[in-house]
């Protein structure tokens, strides 16, 4: 259930494995476009592997599901109103599954979920088929992929695998274990749930430290990049990179499962997210007062190109990105200034016109680095230009 970025490739995966895969999403061209072979999204070396599945009729694509051994919930889980998470697509897509339930079958969330939620649609299932309780298996799987990897990762990864009692947890193993060649850790369900918001919320708070860090330095007059290469350099240090902020439906998002839930309990986590948000903020403004300096300075508007979109390297995934939120504040106070828009890995965009990466590089007075994709480390820094690298495009 949900062809995303996440339950696309685990289908395609898992097919190529030799499991007969019905993939149910509720937009009709991504099902169009998988049953003809071709990825929505960008992530290197699958397209192939779809086609073949496809065509030998191992996987299939539909709007609607079928009734199936095992049901699979790879849907999103955003959030509302003051960073609170919100499970009903995950309620949606399992109410979609209750009619084609019967004993035996397996019924699994990988979505990223707060804690309890493998419970609450345990009630649900059997609130509406109670003839079920005991006679099937429900268990959460986080997932731990990194976009631009996935082929490697969904096999070689280690998973944990929590069930709502012993036994689900062993039916999901059963099944994972048919194209997962890294370890399969048994939990209950409520400990993987915590676990997958764990793992983010670690990242998100390293994140943010060498975040702060640049800003620290950006106002003591200090290169980050050397000082967090120099500072590594201790065996027990591992000081992550900074940038222009957290994106991404996991690290942006996750650790708001926590804080809502645990607010008195979550300092740092909290802490965290404020900084990472703050970063992105700081940029703009730091590419804002550029754009200032320059008019008052050479008596013209800037050409000013923003380079990146997506929310980490050499993918098309724009979700929470802090580039886009940085580029879309840019624009709205740029006051008739020329923004060139980069974001080499998407064709075209609803919102902002996008502009090839060389072009727009030869032609700026201002350039502003927000996601390090490759093409940009080819590039050649030019003194005749302002530079603002938040990614570490030049590390100078």
């Amino acid at each position: 259930m949900g062809l995303g970025y996440i339950g696309l490739p685990t289908a395609i995966i898992a097919a190529k494995h030799g499991v007969q895969i019905i993939g149910v999403d509720i937009n009709p061209k991504v099902v169009e476009m998988t049953n003809q072979g071709h990825l929505h999204i960008i992530e290197p070396g699958i397209e192939e592997m779809l086609k073949e599945v496809v065509a030998n009729g191992m996987l299939k694509a539909s709007t609607t599901p079928e009734e199936s051994d095992a049901y699979f919930m790879v849907v999103p889980t955003p959030f509302k109103g003051n960073h609170e998470p919100d499970v009903s697509y995950v309620e949606a897509a399992t109410r979609a599954v209750i009619p084609f339930l019967k004993k035996g079958d397996l019924y699994v969330i990988e979505s990223t979920s707060p804690v309890g939620t493998t419970e609450m649609m345990t009630k649900i299932i059997f609130s509406e088929r109670p003839e079920l309780e005991g006679q099937i298996y429900i268990a959460y799987c986080p997932e731990r992929i990194l976009p631009g990897n996935v082929i490697y990762e969904l096999v070689h990864n280690d998973r944990v695998i929590g069930g709502t009692n012993p036994e689900s947890s062993d039916k999901a193993i059963e099944f994972y274990s048919q194209f997962v060649t890294g370890t399969l850790h048994k939990t209950n369900c409520r400990t993987a749930e915590m676990c997958k918001l764990t793992e983010n919320s670690s990242r998100d708070v390293q994140i943010a430290f060498a975040n702060e860090l640049s800003l620290i330095c950006d106002k003591a007059g200090i290169n980050v990049w050397e000082l967090i290469n120099l500072a590594n350099k201790h065996p027990r240090v591992n000081i992550l990179q900074p940038g222009c902020g957290v994106g991404g439906h996991c690290i942006a998002v996750d650790p708001y499962f926590i804080t809502a839930e645990f607010p008195a309990e979550s300092k740092i986590i909290a802490n965290a997210r404020e900084i990472n948000n703050y970063k992105a903020f700081w940029c703009a403004e730091k590419v804002k007062n550029a754009m200032l300096e320059f008019e008052l300075k050479n008596h013209r508007k800037p050409i000013v190109a923003m380079m990146g979109l997506a929310f980490k390297p050499d993918i098309d995934d724009l979700r929470e990105s802090p580039a886009k939120y940085i580029s879309t504040k840019v624009m709205q106070s740029c006051n008739n200034a020329d923004i060139l828009v980069v974001e080499p890995n998407i064709k075209e965009h609803n919102v902002f016109k996008l502009t090839d990466y060389l072009e727009a590089y030869d032609k700026a007075d201002i350039v502003v680095f927000l996601t390090a994709h490759t093409p940009f480390k080819s590039l050649e820094w030019s003194d005749d230009k302002v530079i603002l690298d938040f990614c570490g495009i030049f590390k100078r």
